[in-house]
């Protein structure tokens, strides 16, 4: 039997329109306009798995479709054949254009989602998301934004990526990021990363570097110290390079700093603990709180003349000091030594005293009652 049917006046490839007029477990019928309604394959009706006839058409339904066979007054038709033209053209203009569309995921296979593009696209696994992907079955039914990744209408393959849209989104966040960035704001982070030298802390889509100096007012020795991955914190913007995209930021500076309020904390005539931080030839530098140290003036080291502050002290060593003022405006604070140990000594002087008192006695006490006798 030859493909063209003289009584229909149709040949295969011929395109026709009709409505759908009834629904069957494995075709439609489909009115054409001819004697002979249409046969349309549940097969044909989309490049799509269908479970059921009704889930891609209804009753009513005015369609294009394709003439795939004529033969025995029978008319076989293609839905997804004319959709599939009308998708290859629709795809290679998105394609060309680098455009962004949303699609929906449709199966969840081995390495990857199957997706609607008029086609049967397919989403690899890597190009799913920025991150690794452990189960795909939550994106089952669910829209996707993709670009174009492959498109060969020869091996019909249409690869498509998520991954490329979060990409671009991420890199014009960077970017709007960097610019609106200026030294000297104050911005709140997320600690992401911490190394041997410091923590990397999101901005909302670009890291900055925290540099380990700049975590706290005194030493640390290691970030986790003082922060941790996740940690919230408030950080100063030191300096921005747009062009390597590099930022430098401080923890330190949105801190008190060691002397911020220092009169409440050490008050004048009150006696402290420090530890010797340096020696200079007019006294040493006592650390008398983190990030604070006040002078002893070589003449209030100790209670007699020195010729040098080494004489006495050494760095690292403890010491008790007395405070005789603090100037928070200047950060300066003034110790001495010497006055603790004048103290002490007038202290154990006084001790002494009031115990000859007790200890004294006189001629009287020890031959009174001896004189007694001769009366």
């Amino acid at each position: 039997m030859s493909e063209e049917n003289k009584d229909l006046q149709l040949n295969v490839g011929d395109t026709v329109t009709g409505t759908i007029i009834k629904l069957e477990e494995k075709q439609v019928l489909v009115d054409i306009g001819y004697k002979t309604e249409g046969i349309l394959p549940i097969g044909e009706l989309s490049s799509m798995h269908v479970e059921t006839t009704g889930d891609a058409v209804a009753e009513g339904d005015t369609v294009t479709l394709k003439v795939k066979k004529v033969e025995d007054n029978e008319i076989i038709l293609s839905k997804k054949a004319v959709d599939a033209e009308s998708a290859w053209e629709d795809l290679e203009k998105k394609y060309n254009n680098e455009e962004v569309f949303e699609t929906l995921v449709k199966e969840v296979v081995k390495g990857g989602l199957v997706v609607d593009v008029g086609l049967r696209g397919f989403i690899p696994a890597s190009l799913v998301e920025t991150y690794f992907v452990e189960d795909f079955s939550e994106y089952m039914d669910k829209p996707l934004t993709v670009k174009i990744a492959d498109l060969d209408k020869e091996q019909n393959r249409i690869i498509l990526s998520h991954r490329a849209v979060v990409e671009e989104e991420l890199n014009a966040k960077k970017s709007d990021i960097l610019q609106s960035l200026e030294a000297g704001q104050v911005v709140e982070g997320t600690v992401q990363r911490i190394t041997s030298f410091g923590a990397f802390v999101d901005l909302g889509g670009v890291d900055g570097l925290v540099h380990i100096s700049q975590l706290a007012h005194e030493h640390v020795a290691k970030a986790s110290d003082v922060v941790s991955e996740g940690d919230k914190i408030k950080v100063e913007v030191l300096s921005v390079d747009r062009d390597n995209e590099r930022i430098s930021l401080s923890h330190k500076n949105t801190l008190p700093g060691p002397w911020t309020d220092i009169q409440s904390r050490v008050s004048t005539g009150s006696t402290v603990e420090g530890i010797v931080k340096r020696l200079v030839n007019f006294g040493a530098f006592v650390e008398i709180s983190p990030g604070v140290e006040g002078l002893v003036h070589i003449s209030q080291i100790a209670n007699r003349h020195i010729g040098t502050p080494d004489e006495v002290l050494e760095v690292g060593q403890k010491v008790n000091v007395k405070v005789l003022d603090v100037n928070e405006a200047d950060e300066r604070i003034s110790l001495s030594i010497k006055e603790l140990e004048q103290e002490q000594e007038e202290k154990e002087y006084k001790q002494y005293e009031k115990d000859d008192e007790h200890s004294g006695f006189q001629l009287g006490d020890v031959i009174g009652n001896k004189l007694d006798k001769y009366k």
